[in-house]
């Protein structure tokens, strides 16, 4: 009773969350968490109608996955903010796609240890780490979900011909490829299947069976065009960045690169940065590897047919990935093993066990290494689950175990910022611009950083740079723009962020300096549309809902003031803050006796002032309890936004 599968399955699924708990206590990352979920503020409103369109329709970060973005809208609409509630979602499809390969491979095998031991070995492996502790990755996680649920459903069909399990196999298939697109493979790893262990190919010819598959191979052909129109401008390097013969030279050293962690996996990095050259010494090496087991596998096709499909499994489903056409400038990244290990663990475990029965090994022996080298598993992965804490961890890690890594530099200075580390962070960035004098990101990294630090004619060097190097960014110009405005150079200003707004029509900050730019030389008036048209275009964002409001409110402009208009936006604000913030009620209660409601003014500032009090907040607590007697004689509060940076409650965008 106690083999029974599913015994087996509930254990590999506890071991599975209990593993991997520890992430639940981990934060948002500074790397892509941003893009998909932190500063995403169609992903932040939950499931929305609007949202699930956008889902549909949106290149966003360079990919079409519509349901990886439902699933991190769903996220925000259970969990909101709280990133544990995010990481246990992650933890909770990888137990489910652990315990779905142990089923798949039982139904397709009828093996119950072999099947038991891939499917731990695919759920403790540290080298899927990655895959399950970035928020991020939830497209990894959720699309090998989905190809396992297709495999399943295509089991059922090729064993009883079941046609109803075929369409439903073309269901999933088409939601994983709606969750991460390097699903494209799995057709051929249903034709891999074919040949072992359902060995259909043996009774049917090749091609029918490929014929067969045609409506899967159709939708290939559709995420291969999204995918390419989704990433041609900003994802995929140009042939004069990474020449063809690097493409092809590192793709030889990344798949020995990805064997060689198989089976030591150390030194595991989020990042493993694309080489400039490679020895050809160590190119002949992993090619003479890579030839040398596809020669072996291919001589033992006929009495071990497992090995060649599981080498033929990892081989293909890595060709999206492999770097041929190289999106971004890694090498190699742990989370492409996530599915393609798959070939690897059935491979090497099923030869294990063929071997074990015909030496006539002890079962006991046997089972002991078998929980030896999974124990080992669990405590590598438990290890490297450490370096996923924070960004700041993570890409300390990085830099400790690669060589020559500007994006670590770049992101650990900007978590080193973000924790207020200030001079850390500048030496992180320049450590960076060192490694690569073109990277723009490093020059631009720099300049907002002096600048955060009230030193603009240090910033504005590297600003200017930063464009020069990418003219086509709009955050660039954006940022050169903040720069000119600090230093008074007004129509230079609004000329950057005129610029930033023509190349990125969805882009709100540029909109908003201009009225902050516009309020600054006395024009108010004129500030108001610009002001309106960045809500336009985020109508939810809190910073700008506050600052708009203000001006509204309490303007000395009696033109620009409206205290109707004001009410509305602060109350938006006050709501999305869930009437815990002090600056939102003191916002609100500006508007209430711009309205003319000195009552509820008064009431409302009490509760700001209270709040303020409570968190230590004195100076501000102060400032509101002046306002607060102001309302008391009737009189709403007239403030100046002439000089914007003096005024302490107006929130920089």
């Amino acid at each position: 009773m106690m083999f029974h599968p599913r015994v087996i399955a509930w254990t590999l699924a506890l071991v599975t969350l209990l593993v991997y708990l520890p992430v639940t206590r981990d934060g948002f990352l500074n790397y892509d968490d941003g893009d998909y979920v932190t500063e995403n503020q169609v992903v932040q409103n939950g499931l929305t109608g609007a949202g699930i369109k956008w889902a549909f329709t949106t290149w966003h970060a360079s990919n079409w996955h519509p349901v990886t973005w439902l699933s991190h809208m769903g996220d925000c609409e259970l969990f909101r903010s709280n990133p544990g509630g995010h990481h246990f979602v992650n933890v909770l499809f990888h137990a489910a796609s652990t315990v779905l390969l142990f089923f798949l491979l039982l139904e397709l095998t009828g093996a119950l240890w072999p099947g038991a031991f891939v499917a731990a070995l695919f759920a403790w492996h540290p080298l899927h780490v990655e895959s399950v502790a970035w928020i991020s990755e939830r497209k990894d996680v959720l699309s090998t979900f989905f190809a396992l649920l297709a495999l399943f459903s295509y089991a059922g069909y090729a064993k009883e011909n079941r046609r109803r399990n075929f369409w439903l196999a073309l269901v999933f298939f088409a939601l994983g490829l709606m969750s991460k697109p390097m699903l494209v493979t799995l057709p051929f790893v249903m034709l891999l299947l074919d040949y072992w262990p359902l060995q259909r190919i043996q009774k049917t010819n090749i091609w029918r069976l490929a014929f067969e598959k045609w409506p899967f191979f159709l939708l290939v052909i559709i995420s291969c065009a999204v995918t390419f129109l989704a990433q041609r401008n900003d994802a995929v390097a140009s042939l004069v960045k990474v020449p063809l013969w690097l493409r092809f030279e590192n793709a030889i050293m990344a798949y020995m690169g990805y064997l060689v962690k198989t089976i030591w996996p150390a030194h595991l990095a989020v990042f493993y940065p694309l080489p400039k050259h490679i020895s050809w010494i160590l190119l002949s090496m992993a090619a003479g590897g890579l030839l040398a087991i596809s020669a072996l596998v291919w001589r033992a096709r006929r009495q071990s047919p497992y090995l060649l499909m599981g080498w033929l499994w990892f081989l293909g489903t890595l060709v999206p990935v492999i770097g041929l056409v190289q999106v971004g400038d890694q090498a190699m990244a742990d989370r492409y093993t996530y599915f393609p290990l798959i070939g690897i663990f059935v491979a090497v475990t099923f030869a294990l066990a063929a071997w074990a029965n015909k030496f006539h090994f002890r079962k006991t022996a046997v089972a002991v290494a078998g929980v030896l080298m999974l124990a080992v598993c669990l405590a590598l992965t438990k290890n490297q689950l450490r370096c996923w804490h924070d960004s700041e961890s993570l890409f300390t890690h990085a830099l400790a175990v690669t060589k020559d890594n500007a994006l670590a530099h770049l992101n650990l200075g900007a978590a080193l910022e973000e924790n207020g580390k200030s001079d850390e962070a500048l030496a992180q960035y320049r450590a960076a611009l060192a490694l690569d004098p073109q990277r723009y990101e490093a020059e631009n990294d720099i300049g907002k950083l002096l600048y955060e630090m009230n030193k603009p004619e240090a910033a504005l060097d590297h600003c200017f740079r930063a464009v020069q190097l990418n003219p086509r960014r709009a955050t660039l110009h954006n940022s050169l723009g903040l720069v000119l405005a600090k230093l008074a150079r007004f129509d230079e200003a609004m000329s950057q962020f005129t610029e930033a707004a023509q190349l990125d029509a969805d882009y709100t900050a540029p909109r908003f300096q201009m009225g902050k730019t516009l309020l600054n030389q006395g024009r108010d008036a004129q500030a108001i549309p610009c002001f309106h048209e960045a809500l336009r275009l985020d109508p939810n964002n809190y910073q700008m809902l506050i600052a708009v409001a203000r001006v509204l409110a309490a303007d000395e402009n009696p033109q620009v003031r409206d205290g109707q208009e004001a009410l509305v936006l602060a109350g938006h604000a006050n709501k999305l803050a869930g009437g815990s913030q002090p600056v939102a009620l003191d916002t609100l209660a500006m508007a209430f006796a711009e309205a003319g409601r000195f009552d509820e003014a008064l009431q409302i500032q009490q509760q700001a002032v209270q709040l303020a009090e409570a968190a230590g907040q004195k100076e501000d607590a102060a400032l509101m309890q002046q306002r607060w007697q102001l309302y008391k004689n009737h009189q709403p509060w007239r403030e100046s936004f002439l000089k914007t940076d003096a005024s302490k409650h107006k929130s920089r965008h």
